[in-house]
């Protein structure tokens, strides 16, 4: 069959030099090679093409799934040689029945793959269209349309059996305290707490005590603070009787509740007289101290340690005393 080709071809080559010329016989093998090797070139030119172009493959892992069953859907493109492989974005490549839950993309110097996983919630039969792909920009592939049924794994006519019967189980007491040792805890706190609360806000802890609001208390306070200066030893008497005076008149304003901050001597001694807050007895001392302070104060006359001290015990006595006049004040008022 060979011998018959060979024979046949020869045959074919002297027709075609005797059109041209019965002299170029003698030359006719150059010609076939050159023949030859030129077919042979566009063979390599084709089989090179074939080789070198980019070839898209697609696979999907199921065609027929469960509701929210998960299934793959696979894209290869081989061949690339660096090039680029321009396609939807991340989760927007599937339809939007099909749920994407992953979306992951590999590319190497000559492979692109881009797999998605994706859940359909709906019975039903759904496709994935030809889904395009563009190399470079410039040359586009796309690849075969799938189509996937949905169906429901559980018909509403199945019924549904426990795997085996109840059993009872006898509890001892480590397993209540398991099951309700969290609730005990905490009624054992908030017991605890509730008891130091009150413990504490009956001890003061959480209020003033009544000797720390009480305008007594702080007034006697303040006038041990100036006994403890020593202005009648120093006989600096302008001083003490001030700040006597102050002393005084802010215990009236917390304690009988006199505006003898604002008010003169002689307007502060006409109130009280009206008002009969302050006992008659209370009322005479407060009247000569404060009197007596305002002469001292313009320099009108100048006492001596035993005034000052004396001064000084009866308006801390007044202070004592004042309980009286406010319990007396209540009873008025009741009556």
């Amino acid at each position: 069959m060979k011998k018959n080709f060979l024979r046949i071809f020869n045959q074919y080559i002297d027709r075609q030099l005797d059109k041209v010329s019965p002299n170029l016989k003698r030359f006719k093998w150059p010609f076939v090679a050159f023949g030859v090797i030129k077919k042979l070139a566009l063979l390599f030119v084709f089989v090179a093409q074939c080789f070198s172009a980019q070839t898209l493959s697609s696979n999907l892992s199921k065609e027929k799934i469960a509701l929210g069953e998960k299934a793959t859907f696979r894209i290869t493109i081989n061949g690339l040689e660096g090039k680029d492989v321009i396609s939807k974005p991340k989760n927007e490549l599937l339809p939007f029945h099909l749920e994407e839950t992953k979306d992951e993309i590999n590319k190497t110097y000559d492979q692109y793959t881009r797999t998605v996983e994706f859940q359909v919630f709906e019975e039903g039969k759904f496709t994935i269209p030809e889904l395009e792909f563009s190399i470079n920009g410039t040359e586009s592939i796309k690849t075969i349309p799938y189509e996937i049924t949905v169906y429901n794994p559980v018909n509403a006519d199945d019924q549904i059996n426990d795997i085996m019967n109840n059993k009872q189980v006898d509890l001892g007491f480590s397993d209540y305290w398991e099951m309700y040792k969290w609730y005990i805890l905490g009624g054992l706190v908030i017991f605890t707490s509730l008891f130091l609360f009150l413990s504490f806000f009956k001890n003061g802890v959480f209020r003033n005590s009544g000797k720390e609001k009480s305008p007594i208390h702080k007034t006697l306070q303040d006038l041990k603070n100036l006994e403890k200066k020593k202005y009648a030893e120093k006989s600096n008497y302008r001083m003490f009787y001030v700040e006597l005076i102050d002393i005084t008149r802010a215990f009236l304003v917390k304690q009988y509740h006199i505006p003898a901050d604002v008010l003169l001597t002689d307007d502060l001694i006409d109130v009280m007289k009206h008002t009969n807050k302050i006992s008659p007895e209370n009322e005479k001392i407060v009247e000569e101290v404060f009197l007596r302070g305002d002469l001292v104060k313009f320099a009108k006359i100048l006492p001596n340690q035993e005034l000052m001290e004396r001064d000084f015990l009866e308006i801390y006595e007044f202070v004592e005393r004042s309980v009286t006049d406010i319990e007396a004040e209540h009873l008025r008022e009741v009556h």
